[in-house]
């Protein structure tokens, strides 16, 4: 399944499917078979980049809603 990636409302990324992730560096993170992981947004995570539910308890709000992109400039 290609990757899925869902924007919570007040919560985390969810990243579902077929994915890498890496590091600014280059390299990859050692995911040990997941097929799912959530990547924090609120900042307040003690395990960055992923999430650990930090933002149900430090007031993160947010909603975001699907819109059109405007057109990439060439």
């Amino acid at each position: 399944m290609p990757a899925k990636i869902t924007i919570k409302t007040n919560g985390s990324i969810r990243v579902e499917g077929d994915f890498e992730l890496y590091d600014v560096e280059g390299r990859k993170f050692d995911l040990s078979g997941r097929e799912k992981i959530s990547l924090c947004r609120c900042n307040q995570s003690q395990d960055k980049p992923f999430c650990d539910g930090t933002h149900k308890t430090c007031g993160f709000q947010s909603e975001i809603i699907a819109r059109v992109l405007p057109a990439k400039e060439k």
